[in-house]
Order: C-alpha cells, then sequence, then structure tokens
C-alpha cells in the first residue's frame, strides 16, 4: 500500500486540518499518517483556541515517521511560525521527500490574514521551493505573486510569476467571484484549467485542506500531477454534492460519501 503523510494542525471538530487529511488520503486508497504542528480548539462556528506544538517535537514526529514508514507523498497545511516552518523544510531535505504538495494557508476566504508577515516570508523561502505543487487561493496567490488577481487572465498572469519565482508548479484555486469553480494549473511553462461546476453546499470547512491531501494521495499512488489534481476535483465534489449538514456554522465536507 502506498503512504501519505500530512502535516498540519489538529481540527478537533473533525472537518479540516489533520482530521480531514487523514479521512481523503484513506478514502483516495493510500495510508495515512500525521505530523501535528498544533492543536486546536475549533468547530463550524470558529476557532477558540491553538496551542502549537514546539519545533523539537514536530521534528521528533517526522522523525519518528521518515524512519519508519517513509511517506510516498506528503501534505503541509498550515504553519503558524517560522521556526515550525524551518523544521519541516530541514526535515524534509534530510529525508529527501518526493511529491511534496503545499497548501500555503495563509489568507482565509474571507480575506483575514492567518499567519504572520514573518512567517510568510520563511514559507517563500524555504517551504515553498521543495514543492511539487503548490495550492493557493485567490487571496494567497495574490500574497505570492504581489498581484491583484480580478479575472482569469489575472490568475494566469499570477501563477507563472508564482512557478518562476520559487520554482514549484501552481494550482491556484478557482472562486473568489471570479469563476464558479475553475482551478488553474500552471507546470512547465504552460497551463491547463480544470472545469467545475459551483455546488450550492454552504457546507465547505476543509475544503482547501482535502483538495491538498488528495492530491497528494493520487501522486502516492504514482498519478502524474494532471492526472492528480484532476482526481482530486472529482473526490472533492463528490464529498460536497453529499450535502452532509452538521453543526450551527460552515460545517464538514463527507469524507466517506464513496462508502455510505
Amino acid at each position: 500500500m502506498k503512504t501519505a503523510l500530512t502535516i498540519a494542525g489538529s481540527d478537533s471538530c473533525g472537518g479540516a486540518g489533520i482530521q480531514a487529511d487523514i479521512k481523503t488520503m484513506t478514502m483516495n486508497g493510500v495510508y495515512a499518517m500525521s505530523a501535528i504542528t498544533a492543536l486546536t480548539a475549533q468547530n463550524t462556528t470558529g476557532v477558540t483556541g491553538i496551542m502549537e506544538v514546539t519545533p523539537v517535537f514536530l521534528a521528533s514526529q517526522l522523525d519518528a515517521v521518515f524512519t519508519d514508514i517513509r511517506p510516498d507523498a506528503i501534505k503541509t497545511g498550515m504553519v503558524a511560525s517560522s521556526d515550525l516552518i524551518r523544521v519541516i523544510a530541514e526535515k524534509l531535505r534530510q529525508y529527501d521527500a518526493k511529491n511534496i504538495v503545499v497548501d500555503p494557508v495563509m489568507v482565509a476566504t474571507s480575506g483575514a490574514k492567518l499567519i504572520s508577515d514573518d512567517a510568510i516570508e520563511t514559507l517563500k523561502s524555504e517551504l515553498l521551493p521543495l514543492a511539487l505543487v503548490i495550492t493557493p487561493n485567490i487571496p494567497e496567490a495574490e500574497v505570492l505573486s504581489g498581484m491583484t488577481i480580478k479575472n482569469e487572465e489575472d490568475m494566469v498572469s499570477a501563477a507563472k510569476v508564482i512557478n518562476e519565482r520559487f520554482g514549484c508548479n501552481v494550482l491556484c484555486k478557482g472562486g473568489h467571484q471570479i469563476n464558479d469553480a475553475n482551478d488553474l494549473l500552471y507546470r512547465n511553462g504552460s497551463y491547463i484549467w480544470f472545469k467545475g461546476k459551483r455546488i450550492d453546499n454552504p457546507n465547505t470547512h476543509g475544503t482547501g485542506c482535502t483538495l491538498s491531501s488528495a492530491i497528494a494521495a493520487n501522486l502516492a499512488k504514482g498519478e502524474d500531477l494532471d492526472n492528480a489534481v484532476r482526481n482530486a476535483k472529482d473526490y472533492i465534489s463528490g464529498a460536497l454534492a453529499a450535502m452532509l449538514d452538521l453543526g450551527n456554522g460552515s460545517g464538514p465536507l463527507c469524507h466517506n460519501y464513496l462508502i455510505l
């Protein structure tokens, strides 16, 4: 069985973070492992507490995984501090990790900044150059490119800048009033659109985590990047279309819709 590792925070309500990642990786046919960057107290209505692990403990988790069950792909999610980002990058280089998918969680859908400017700079310099592909939303692509994105042409221009600046392939996620659900994959100096149909479901908690984890799972199984993205989009569309409705806020996806 192929293996995948998520390096991210814990979501006590199970809709995002490592819980969403493990569910997604499992449903996409790989053995899932985790290295936890932070514990959070959160539910569908918001986050009420965050407790980061120490850099030393994060390093110990990564050593434990890589020296025993080597991951065929790695996904990184929200990492709020520069010290933790540096540890992740150091360990990925040390173990010559492959198929790295970075979800550069910096800016919420609302536009609110989620990590410090210092951590963003460390993410740019240390982690993005190691990635096979990164999966920014529109606000995050604006931060990484230094551009304003107002239409699909801007998405292409921004993805090109990010690709050339950091040397990684870029899956720029649509939405944000730019298009229905069309994502742009820029790689090797060219690009391809993955068209999607917007599903009228207000419960979208954890969609970014789920997409990046599904891509990592497919890469672990040996799919090329185009097919990994295509399969991941199909999976997340199904999880949204199942119309799970839990909690008082923006609820989670139905990660296990394939076995119901």
